[in-house]
């Protein structure tokens, strides 16, 4: 696996916690974790990068997947090993 991966939480979210997961499970050894709730202005990044308020938010790569749940989609569609490769 080779595309970074970087994912915006905070320290108690369970959906951030099972995206860890399944990251792990397709053999993602490090995500660069980004925790909104120690850092205000990372919060307003990620708010302006993603439009959306909720985490998790996960990049793979330069891809923004979205949340725990487009992550998951995103594995049974058969896209997550592909872009994790850095294929897609």
């Amino acid at each position: 696996m080779s595309a970074p991966v970087l994912m915006y939480t905070t320290a108690v979210c369970p959906y951030c916690i099972r995206a860890k997961q399944l990251l792990a499970a397709r053999g993602v050894g490090e995500i660069e974790e980004v925790r909104i709730d120690l850092d205000p202005a990372r919060r307003d990044e990620m708010m302006q990068r993603t439009g959306r308020r909720t985490v998790p938010q996960i990049y793979i790569g330069t891809t923004h997947v979205g949340g725990c749940d487009d992550l998951i989609a995103l594995d049974r569609a058969g896209g997550l090993l592909p872009l994790l490769a850095g294929e897609a």
